[in-house]
């Protein structure tokens, strides 16, 4: 029988499938507690392994090396973590190239570019990142996350958008707010005000239609309050499903299940998803009726990819669904 991703998707370009929460963790410590974290979960969300605000001063090397050695051994057991690099205008960020790509290149998640202030910034980082992978000899395309959090990314968001490698577009808050320098108050990089400024709301409205129109996902920055998850969870709640945010920044771990339970699809839909897709693959992905309701190729991708999130959270599939798709 033809999996759905052979019969589904020969006509264009899907958004990506990836876990709907990212997880900062920037010391040694904290990236091995992060992994065992996962070993509890399961396979439910990323980490990124910082080297920006990570790294102590005067060490970058020694981090970045660090960063390599943990994600080759064997804690990283489900190779789900990336790194984020210094900023364009940093002048570590070649040396974190230099370091990561070479040495972990096969086994990075993603690579995260932090506060670029235009197009060209991160347009000359993924040049550089792509250069190092063909002289490394890596020839997978290591996805590439691009954080909107300065006036000049905001303006360029639609470019950076169309960016090769591209995976995910980040939202950052705190550094948006920070750079109106006092026009918006700081009480608005909490709830609910993160939400209700006018500023920041269309700020994040422009994220996600940037991402979404160009088949990148839109990941919505972290909630502040670090002691409260059910915050969190209202949070990434209302960055899912007023603003179409599908991914949410943890940096806390009481926050990783927090955002995983507030983005999973709804239990409902997705039981009915599995079904019409096994009714379908059995039509050979014809059309079909189910439940009184027509369905053919265009509400099967709908599903397929609903099935798809629905199992990056940990929702239980059924046995046959496990068995044809996953398998």
């Amino acid at each position: 029988m033809t999996h759905p991703n052979e019969a589904l998707f020969d006509s264009g370009k899907s958004l990506p499938i990836i876990p709907s929460c990212e997880h900062f963790a920037g010391s040694e410590k904290l990236i091995l507690k992060a992994m065992g974290m996962q070993e509890k979960l399961g396979p439910v969300f990323d980490i990124t392994c910082d080297c920006e605000d990570g790294a102590e001063t005067g060490k970058e090397v020694e981090h970045a090396n660090m960063i390599v050695r943990v994600i080759n051994s064997e804690a990283n057991k489900y190779k789900m973590a990336g790194c984020r690099i210094h900023d364009h205008g940093n002048e570590h960020w070649r040396n974190d190239v230099d370091i990561l790509v070479p040495g972990a290149g096969e086994l990075l998640s993603y690579i995260t570019l932090p506060k670029s202030n235009c197009y060209e910034d991160a347009k000359t980082q993924i040049e550089y990142i792509q250069a190092k992978c063909k002289e490394s000899g890596i020839s997978r395309e290591i996805p590439i996350h691009i954080l909107i959090e300065t006036h000049g990314a905001l303006r360029d968001v639609e470019q950076l958008a169309t960016l090769p490698w591209l995976q995910v577009l980040d939202f950052g808050l705190m550094d948006f707010v920070s750079g109106y320098q006092g026009a918006i108050p700081a009480s608005n990089m909490r709830s609910p005000g993160q939400f209700d400024h006018k500023l920041i709301s269309r700020a994040k409205a422009n994220v996600c239609q940037a991402a979404i129109s160009n088949h990148v996902i839109p990941c919505h920055n972290v909630t502040l309050d670090l002691k409260n998850p059910y915050q969190t969870f209202k949070d990434a709640e209302i960055a899912r499903n007023s603003f179409g945010f599908m991914r949410m920044w943890s940096i806390y771990p009481t926050q990783i299940q927090a955002i995983v339970d507030a983005m999973k699809p709804d239990f409902t839909e997705v039981e009915d998803a599995q079904n019409i897709l096994l009714a379908a693959q059995d039509a050979e992905w014809g059309p079909i009726q189910y439940d009184g309701e027509l369905h053919d190729r265009a509400t099967y991708r709908y599903f397929w990819e609903l099935v798809q999130r629905a199992h990056f959270s940990g929702h239980k599939l059924q046995e046959a669904v496990q068995k044809r798709f996953f398998a």
